[in-house]
């Protein structure tokens, strides 16, 4: 039986950690383990979402 496909996009935060370092490593690593994980479940990736620079600390959205 072939398995079910889903569509899904990554969503990728920065860790305020790694703020000060361009494209963080937690960036990269979020996409190399959620693209992993979506190939084993057979999901779709569409679309992919960054938030880098901007943590959980910001309280104004600047897009």
């Amino acid at each position: 039986m072939k398995p079910t496909t889903y569509n899904t996009a990554l969503y990728l935060r920065l860790s305020r950690d790694d703020e000060l370092q361009g494209e963080s490593n937690s960036i990269s690593t979020q996409r190399m383990m959620l693209r992993k994980y979506a190939e084993q479940n057979h999901f779709t990736i569409v679309d992919e979402y960054i938030d880098d620079g901007f943590s959980g600390t910001n309280f104004v959205e600047v897009r």
